[in-house]
């Protein structure tokens, strides 16, 4: 049984991506002529990345989520309730520091956070997988406190959906 809570928490999930949704410039056609540079397909890995944000960020040695990313996920949850043919792989990765075994781990630990994250805002769990890449995905390669924290994160990737 659901409680009372989850109702008005997906309202306001979805209240809060229609207000970002409304205050975000869109590329639609305003009765011009265009040439298709610049759109955005709605629904497309694309979009979640510029409308919405595909990734959330850690502390050093920590897998839980910090108000930033709970409102990242909140944007993710909403605009994946919109796209229910689509799946995602999240996506765990970790700063260089550290064993190649401990930042695997932690890179699931952090993957599976925000995994757990989505789906209690009702996002459905089977269409989310989870990956550790620990530190071999680094987006950043100086070993310095600002790389290390580029690298510290969690990646919602679009999986599949188009077509299906």
């Amino acid at each position: 049984m659901k409680s009372p809570n989850a109702g008005l928490r997906i309202a306001a999930v979805a209240a809060a991506f229609f207000m970002l949704a409304a205050c975000s410039s869109t590329a639609t056609d305003t009765g011009g002529s265009s040439s298709g540079a610049g759109t955005i397909t709605p629904g497309s890995p694309e979009d979640l990345v510029a409308n919405v944000g595909d990734r959330v960020f850690f502390d050093t040695d920590r897998s839980s989520l910090s108000d930033e990313a709970r409102a990242t996920l909140q944007r993710q949850a909403a605009w994946m309730q919109l796209y229910p043919n689509l799946t995602f792989t999240l996506e765990g990765h970790a700063d260089e520091r550290g064993t190649r075994e401990y930042n695997l781990a932690l890179g699931g630990r952090r993957a599976n956070a925000a995994k757990d994250y989505l789906v209690s805002l009702g996002v459905n769990g089977g269409r989310i997988n989870t990956v550790s890449y620990g530190k071999e995905r680094p987006v950043c390669l100086d070993s310095n406190d600002n790389c290390w924290s580029q690298n510290r994160r969690a990646v919602t990737v679009v999986a599949s959906g188009v077509g299906s």
